[in-house]
C-alpha cells in the first residue's frame, strides 16, 4: 500500500491515526449462534475476506435483521412518519451502524437477533436477565471464533446502546470496550413512567412498527411472575384505572394481552410501581469496568439524555461524553463513525489514537452553535440561580413579597390549561448549562396532578423554542433523600400516595439538563399544565406521549413569600447583574 493510500478513507491528526480502510468485506448471513438452553440466535457477520483474525464488534438488537446492514441511503424519520406511527414504517430502527465500515478497516462486526425477533429461536425477553445472558454468551462465542483476536467491543445506540450497559455489568471475559451512545440506562424514569407518567405512546407505537416488522414474539414476565389467576386480576384492575380507560390503544392492549406484540406492552402497564422488574432492567454502574463512551443529543429529553449524564457520573471507569445538537441522527446511523473507530483502535487495538487526550466532555451549544468542552459535570463555572414565579407571569431573581398570590388553571379532557412565566428580556448574552430543578407549591381539586413542565427560549418576536421538559406525578413526589441533589431530585417511584384535595403540597420538578446560549433580548420560559403541548417536529415528538387525568379539576400554583415557587437555573456565563423587572431599556436621551 502506498504512502497516501494508507490515509485513505480515514481521519487523523498531526501526531495520531485511525486503521485506514484496506480490507474487502466478506459477509455471512443466517449463521447460528447456539445458547446454553439449545436455543440458537440467528447473526450477520462482516469480516475482512483475506483470514486473519481481528478484534470483533457486537451489534445486539430486537428488529428486521437485514434493515439494519442493507443498502439504504441515510435519512432523518420525518414529522409525518411519527404522526403516522402504526400505520407506516420508519427508518428509526436503523441503529447497527455501517458493518463494512469496521469490517473494511479490520474488524468483524457482528449483527445479532436478540432471542425472539427475527430469526432468532425463543421468545423474546426484552432487557430482561435472559436477554443479557443471552449477549453475554454471544460475546464469549465470537471472542472463541478463528476470525477473532479474543478482543471485543459494542457499538450502536438505543436499543443497542441499553443492551451494552446491561451486559457489561455482567463482565464477559472478552468485553473491553463500549459505544455506547443514545442510551437510557434507566428504563422507568428516562422511557416509560417519566416523573411516574406513563409515556404510553412510544411503547405502543414502537411495539406496532419496529417489532411487528421484527416479528417480535414477546415472553410475558408479568404472567410467569404471579400466574394466571392473578394475572387477570391485574388486567382488570388496570382497566378499572379511569385514565387508562380514556386511551382506546390501551384498552385494546389490556383486553388483548395474549395478541401480538402485546405482551411487552401489558408488561410495562402492570407495573405502574418501581421493583423488581424494573431493577433488573436498570443499569448498575459498580459492576461495569469497561471503557465506556457515553453520549446523546440535547433533543432527545424525552428518551435517552438523561442516561448520559447518569452514565458519565457513575461510571468508574475510562469514558467520554459527547452531547450533540438537537437533531435526530441520520439512519442508518453513520455520523459516529469516525469517533468510534478512533475509540475501539484505542481499546482494541492498542493504538494510540490520543482519544483519551482530549477533553472528556463535549456539549454542542444551542444558541450559539458552537462547541463547549469540560472536565466534570455539571460545569465547575456553574451558578445555580433561583428565578422566582411571580405574579403577572413574570419569572425574575427577585424574592417574593408576601401575600403576592397565586394562578390557577382549569385541566381536563376538555380543557388542558397552562400557566406560562417568563423573564424580562435579558440585557446580556447568558448561557445555562446542566441540570435544572422547578420548586412548586401547588395544590389541586383532584387527588393526583400530572406536572407537564416545558422549558421555553422565547425570541425578541415572541416565538418559542422548546429547550426540554420535566415530569412529575403528584402521586409519585416522595424523594429519594440519598440520591437526590438540590438540582437534581430523584423520586423513589416505589408508591402511589393520592392527594388531599386543596392541600398545599411541595413538589421538586426533575427538569432534564440543556445547554443554550441566550441572546440580549431573548427570554427564558416555562410552561405549567397537565398534558404535553402538540409536538412541532420529530424530536417534540420523542418527548410527548404522557398519559392525562380524566377527571376535571382546578390546578393552582403558588408564589408568594410563604410559597416561594422558583425554577432553579444553572447560569454558566452572563446575567452578571440580572433581569431587569424594567426590561432593561436604554434611558431615552430626548
Amino acid at each position: 500500500m502506498g504512502f497516501f493510500e494508507d490515509y485513505q478513507g480515514s481521519t487523523f491528526g498531526l501526531n495520531w491515526k485511525v486503521s485506514p480502510r484496506k480490507f474487502q468485506v466478506t459477509v455471512e448471513e443466517h449463521v447460528k449462534i447456539p445458547m446454553a438452553d439449545g436455543i440458537t440466535l440467528d447473526a450477520i457477520v462482516f469480516r475482512p475476506r483475506d483470514g486473519g483474525r481481528f478484534p470483533a464488534l457486537l451489534g445486539f438488537h430486537c428488529y428486521h435483521p437485514m434493515a439494519q446492514v442493507g443498502p439504504i441511503k441515510p435519512t432523518a424519520i420525518s414529522t409525518a412518519q411519527w404522526r403516522h406511527a402504526g400505520q407506516e414504517r420508519t427508518n428509526a430502527s436503523l441503529e447497527a451502524g455501517d458493518p463494512r465500515f469496521f469490517a473494511q478497516r479490520g474488524y468483524v462486526h457482528v449483527i445479532c437477533n436478540a432471542r425472539g425477533t427475527g430469526d432468532s429461536e425463543g421468545l423474546w425477553h426484552a432487557f430482561g436477565p435472559t436477554e443479557v445472558a443471552d449477549c453475554y454468551q454471544v460475546i464469549e462465542w465470537m471472542a472463541s471464533q478463528p476470525w477473532c483476536d479474543g478482543n471485543v467491543g459494542m457499538f450502536g445506540v438505543s436499543y443497542f446502546a441499553r443492551i451494552q450497559y446491561l451486559v457489561a455489568q455482567l463482565q464477559p471475559p472478552s468485553l473491553k470496550a463500549l459505544f455506547c451512545p443514545w442510551a437510557g440506562t434507566d428504563y422507568y424514569r428516562d422511557t416509560i413512567y417519566r416523573g411516574g407518567i406513563l409515556s404510553y405512546k412510544w411503547p405502543v407505537g414502537w411495539s406496532e412498527t419496529s417489532l411487528h416488522y421484527a416479528r417480535c414474539r414477546p415472553y410475558n414476565h408479568t404472567l410467569a411472575e404471579v400466574g394466571e389467576e392473578r394475572y387477570r386480576e391485574l388486567l382488570l384492575e388496570r382497566l378499572e384505572d379511569e385514565d387508562i380507560r380514556a386511551v382506546p390503544e390501551l384498552v385494546r392492549i389490556l383486553e388483548t394481552p395474549q395478541q401480538g406484540v402485546h405482551p411487552f406492552v401489558v408488561d410495562l402497564l402492570l407495573h405502574p410501581t418501581w421493583g423488581e422488574f424494573w431493577k433488573v432492567r436498570t443499569i448498575d454502574y459498580d459492576k461495569i469496568k469497561v471503557p465506556a463512551y457515553a453520549g446523546a443529543d440535547w433533543g432527545i429529553y424525552g428518551h435517552h439524555l438523561s442516561g448520559a449524564f447518569r452514565s458519565w457520573e457513575r461510571l468508574k471507569t475510562p469514558k467520554r461524553m459527547l452531547i450533540g445538537p438537537p437533531y435526530y441522527l441520520d439512519r442508518p446511523l453513520y455520523q459516529l463513525h469516525f469517533e468510534a473507530l478512533r475509540w475501539f483502535d484505542q481499546w482494541l487495538k492498542g493504538i494510540d489514537t490520543k482519544i483519551m487526550e482530549k477533553s472528556p466532555i463535549e456539549l454542542f451549544m444551542m444558541g450559539a452553535d458552537t462547541w463547549k468542552t469540560a472536565d466534570q459535570w455539571p460545569l465547575p463555572e456553574t451558578q445555580f440561580t433561583p428565578f422566582y414565579l411571580h405574579e403577572g407571569g413574570i419569572l425574575s431573581e427577585r424574592e417574593h413579597w408576601s401575600f403576592e398570590g397565586s394562578d390557577s388553571f382549569e385541566d381536563s379532557p376538555w380543557m388542558r390549561g397552562e400557566l406560562v412565566y417568563s423573564t424580562p428580556p435579558l440585557v446580556e448574552e447568558t448561557e445555562i448549562v446542566g441540570p435544572i430543578m422547578l420548586k412548586l407549591y401547588g395544590a389541586t381539586t383532584d387527588n393526583d396532578i400530572h406536572w407537564n413542565v416545558t422549558l421555553l427560549a422565547i425570541d425578541p418576536s415572541g416565538h418559542h423554542q422548546v429547550l426540554t421538559k420535566g415530569w412529575l406525578k403528584g402521586s409519585h413526589r416522595e424523594l429519594d433523600t440519598i440520591q437526590s441533589k438540590p438540582w437534581e431530585p430523584i423520586y423513589t417511584h416505589s408508591k402511589s400516595e393520592p392527594l388531599d384535595p386543596e392541600e398545599i403540597y411541595e413538589f421538586a420538578v426533575k427538569i432534564i439538563p440543556t445547554a443554550f446560549r441566550f441572546a440580549r433580548g431573548w427570554r427564558i420560559g416555562i410552561r405549567l399544565s397537565g398534558a404535553d403541548a402538540a409536538p412541532r417536529n420529530p424530536q417534540e415528538l420523542m418527548g410527548v406521549g404522557s398519559l392525562t387525568r380524566s377527571r376535571v379539576s382546578r390546578v393552582t400554583v403558588f408564589h408568594n413569600s410563604e410559597h416561594p415557587s422558583y425554577l432553579l437555573l444553572p447560569i454558566t456565563e452572563g446575567n452578571r447583574v440580572n433581569t431587569y423587572f424594567s426590561g432593561g431599556q436604554w434611558p431615552d436621551r430626548g
